[in-house]
């Protein structure tokens, strides 16, 4: 079945960064478009990035700029690359694709 397990979350401070990454396995990573999305306690689930079959990208207002999704075929992984980061991006962040979702890693930002 198919597969997804994020990884790269953590701690760090107001203007740092990080970079997420999504494992999928379960069917050809290639063929399917892909996001990231986000929860912050006690708030729906969020939009935040996007990314085609052929690697066209789209990103919710609030992280674009300084955010960057991308992935690599090759290995199956879907990326996100987090840049200026701020305490309004605390939040548990998911990879998704096709109605499958992974469980989630964690970013906090504070100081």
């Amino acid at each position: 079945q198919v597969q997804l397990v994020e990884s790269g979350g953590g701690l760090v401070q107001p203007g740092g960064s990080l970079r997420l990454s999504c494992a999928a396995s379960g069917r050809d990573f290639r063929d399917y478009g892909m996001a990231w999305f986000r929860q912050a306690p006690g708030n729906q689930r969020e939009w935040v990035a996007s990314i085609t079959s052929g690697g066209l990208t789209t990103y919710t207002a609030s992280v674009a700029g300084r955010f960057t999704i991308s992935r690599d075929n090759a290995k199956s992984t879907l990326n996100l690359e987090m840049n200026n980061l701020k305490p309004e991006d605390t939040a548990v962040y998911q990879c998704g694709s096709s109605n499958y979702w992974g469980r989630g890693t964690q970013v906090t930002v504070s100081s």
